[in-house]
């Protein structure tokens, strides 16, 4: 075809693999084959593009599956007279070339690959290139920026690598800079020579310090967001003084001090994001004009004190307002209805009373005002919002006719009122016979018991004794089906005998955090403040909750009604003593909300006897209310309760990771237990790996592979050790088991047949179906911008999670990536 100037296959379902010899013999000026299934032939794997016609200026292959190298020997001649090269959106690897003889190349897209290595220096200083855009983000880029001179380079997307060192100290005549998502460190002063900047993106570093009050050669910014770093100080007048300026995200730093009034009445910005951040003071402002533009206001997780002003009414374009998490107190007022564009408020976790403004406006598509003190009745618009935006908290505020399963707020219709009085009524007469009846039988059967069986002498070699060697079997077993453990199971005096469970405070055999009193072994740990003599723990009730690769575990209740988690270790798979109680204390002062707190340990005087202590936590874990499956709990989980328990493990795991140095080292469903009615989301079982032997953690690993959670590196390895990385993998799969409802363990059916979870959702992405791995049970919440949004991008977030472990992100990008969502 020696007369085509333009090929134009975009957007199809091509596929197959891609000849470059076509490149090299094309008369084409404009080739477009990008959103395609494109793969690279098997021997240009290794070195793709070894050529490309003089005639070819614009190439765009990008969204495909291409791999190999951009290294080749004649550079001059892989790249042509190209002025537009976009290879985004692929699976190319190895370092960049140099680029030294493009004369021509204008613009050049290498995002959202493999890519490693420094960044070209040439790329940047611009000596022999036109380039007036670059975008090399989503690679693994690494090394400094030392500065950009280049006087053709418009726009810079650097974004979400690992570049490292302080922030290049010019930019030359860049106007559009993304370096968000990257590792730099330092302050912020070298912006001060950076000039004629109007798109500034420097979130998700590593940047101390605060914000420079000298930066008059902003003038042109119209966006600036430096959110996510651990910046200080109070808000930079200066920032009030750009003209331009319509977006400005300050929010997750450590910023202080008041807010500035003219941030709220500017005629141009548009969005302010300054949400958890130490901001204190009031909000009193009295509007210039009634030009203000402000759009998104996010003050929420600061500590903003005093009452709203009336003047909030005179902000009439504002479409979202998020307070929450502040001081505020007083009546909410009623010139916020006079914002008739407003769609979404949140004023929860602050200290608002009185009623709520009737007339707030019924553009409204989100409202949260729970954890207040408001009172009055729920004005009519607003009672189409569940009842969590209004409750807990609030215990003044009636819901008129709320829906069947709430508890909050008066029912309207009388009759039906007293018709539902009438049979709770009767259901708690039946409820109270039937206990009655239930005790006077187990009473009956007791004495039965006894009267045909003295009751035994028992020394503290029987109660040894009793202790079955199998680990399923806690003590005795009730004919109900519980388990029961008498206290003297646990707790004996010394007397002579060898063979006591827990003796004086002398012996090794101890619960971390406990310490010894005169009238009892236990005392609770210091945190809680509270002890236990032997009397008060007379009873244990224990109740079986599941096995894992470790041993069994329990709920066992003691007779003052307090819970635990016990489990019970299988016999060979634990440390010995001094090495095992050196590990144990280690965390045992470990609290935080996403984690589950361990009370102690317990050594017996046998090999079976190894018992961990911990909270224990209802109704449940992740898989009991995930999976698809007969006893699941609840109906199914929203996309907002599955993104809320995705930002607490990621937030737990943070916590282990960075402020305790260890990592989980056993993250699965199982393990991630669902707290109260909010269903917070804590890690549980966390570093059981460094009380066990190699063998014990070998079959913990190897029951993780069964289970779909094992990192690749794991399997390769023959001493596997859990890692920080192969924490991040586990949490990925997670993810996706949040977003495809389905057990990761389990083979997933597909066109070549049955394949595991992550392989599934890899295939469907890579064929542009990843829509369809949600679950179905979010089908109806996928019409909803937002969350359409949101599931997508804790997909990507999933696939970096389990790629290969050099190119794996750390907890905290993902914990801050999905905070972020």
């Amino acid at each position: 075809m020696t007369q085509l100037d333009v090929l134009d296959l975009h957007g199809n379902r091509l596929d197959g693999k891609f000849d470059p010899e076509f490149l090299l013999l094309t008369t084409a000026s404009h080739i477009d084959l990008s959103g395609n299934l494109l793969v690279s032939s098997a021997k240009e794997q290794q070195k793709f593009l070894v050529g490309i016609s003089p005639s070819v200026k614009h190439l765009n292959l990008s969204h495909n599956q291409i791999e190999g190298s951009l290294i080749s020997g004649g550079e001059a001649q892989t790249f042509g007279s190209l002025k537009v090269l976009d290879l985004s959106y692929n699976q190319l690897s190895g370092e960049l070339p140099g680029f030294n003889f493009v004369y021509d190349l204008q613009v050049l897209k290498l995002g959202n690959n493999r890519f490693s290595g420094p960044i070209p220096n040439n790329l940047l200083k611009g000596d022999s290139l036109v380039l007036t855009e670059l975008d090399l983000s989503g690679n693994n880029l690494s090394g400094p920026i030392s500065m950009i001179t280049s006087t053709t380079l418009h726009t810079l997307n650097l974004s979400s690598n690992m570049l490292s060192g302080e922030l290049p100290l010019l930019t030359g005549s860049c106007a559009v800079i993304d370096l968000s998502k990257n590792q730099f460190e330092g302050n912020l002063t070298r912006l001060l020579k950076w000039g004629n900047v109007e798109f500034l993106d420097l979130s998700q570093n590593h940047l101390t310090g605060s914000i420079p009050e000298v930066t008059a050669q902003f003038l042109r910014l119209n966006y600036l967001n430096i959110s996510h770093n651990s910046l200080n100080g109070s808000l930079p007048k200066v920032l009030t003084l750009f003209p331009k300026l319509t977006t400005l995200d300050l929010s997750f730093n450590q910023l202080s001090g008041p807010v500035f009034n003219y941030s709220l009445t500017s005629s141009t910005l548009n969005e302010l994001h300054l949400q958890s951040n130490v901001l204190s003071g009031n909000i009193d402002f009295s509007p210039l004009s009634n030009n203000s533009n402000l759009h998104v206001l996010e003050l929420s997780d600061n500590q903003l004190n005093g009452y709203l002003p009336d003047s909030f009414g005179s902000l009439t374009g504002l479409q979202v307002i998020n307070v929450g998490e502040n001081n505020f107190s007083g009546s909410l007022p009623t010139s916020i209805g006079d914002i008739t564009t407003l769609i979404s408020l949140d004023i929860s976790r602050n200290h608002f009373s009185g009623q709520l403004p009737r007339n707030l406006p019924d553009s409204l598509q989100s409202f949260n005002a729970s954890n207040n003190d408001l009172s009055g009745v729920v004005p009519e618009n607003l009672r189409k919002f569940p009842l969590s935006s209004f409750y807990p908290g609030n215990s003044d505020l009636q819901f008129p006719n709320p829906p069947p399963s709430s508890s909050h707020g008066p029912a309207g219709n009388p009759s039906k009122k007293h018709f539902r009085t009438i049979i709770k009524v009767v259901i708690i007469v039946c409820c109270v016979v039937a206990v009655i009846i239930l005790i006077l039988l187990a009473i009956f059967i007791h004495y039965k018991r006894i009267s045909k069986k003295p009751l035994p002498h028992v020394t503290n070699k029987d109660v040894s004794r009793q202790v079955s060697t199998n680990p399923s079997s806690f003590g005795g077993r009730d004919r109900a089906g519980g388990l029961v453990v008498s206290a003297e199971d646990l707790v004996t005096s010394r007397k002579g005998s060898s063979s006591e469970i827990i003796s004086s405070e002398e012996k090794m055999a101890a619960i971390t955090g406990f310490s010894p009193s005169k009238t009892s072994h236990f005392s609770w740990s210091p945190e809680s403040g509270d002890s236990y003599t032997v009397e008060s723990l007379s009873r244990l009730d224990v109740r079986s909750l599941g096995r894992s690769s470790h041993g069994t575990s329990y709920r066992a209740t003691l007779d003052n009604g307090l819970f635990l988690t016990v489990k019970w270790l299988r016999e060979g798979v634990a440390k010995q003593r001094k090495e095992f109680a050196k590990e144990a204390k280690k965390f045992a002062n470990i609290r935080h909300p996403n984690v589950v707190g361990l009370r102690g340990y317990y050594w017996g005087p046998t090999q079976h006897e190894k018992l961990i202590l911990s909270d224990y936590i209802s109704p449940g874990s992740l898989a009991s209310f995930l999976y698809d499956r007969p006893g699941r709990k609840g109906p199914p989980l929203t996309w907002a309760q599955r993104l809320k328990i995705a930002v607490d493990v990621a937030r737990g795991l943070n916590y282990l990771h960075f402020d305790r140095a260890v990592p989980h080292g056993n993250l699965k469903a199982t393990n991630i237990l669902l707290d109260g009615p909010d269903l917070n989301g804590r890690v549980a079982d966390y570093c059981l790996h460094r009380l066990m032997t190699q063998s014990g953690t070998i079959e913990q690993i190897l029951d993780a592979g069964v289970l779909g959670y094992r990192a690749p590196e794991l399997a390769a390895s023959k001493k596997p050790l859990p890692s920080f990385k192969s924490d991040v993998y586990a949490f990925g799969v997670i993810l996706l088991e949040l977003l495809t409802g389905k057990c990761a363990g389990d083979v997933v059916s597909g066109a070549d047949g049955g394949v595991d979870l992550t392989d599934w959702v890899r295939l469907r992405v890579a064929e542009g179906r990843g829509s369809d791995c949600f679950d179905a049970a979010l089908t109806p919440e996928m019409s909803i911008p937002a969350a359409d949004k949101g599931m997508k991008e804790v997909l990507g977030i999933a696939l970096r999670c389990i790629r290969s472990v050099s190119e794996r992100p750390g907890i905290k990008t993902i914990y801050e990536d999905l905070s972020s969502i």
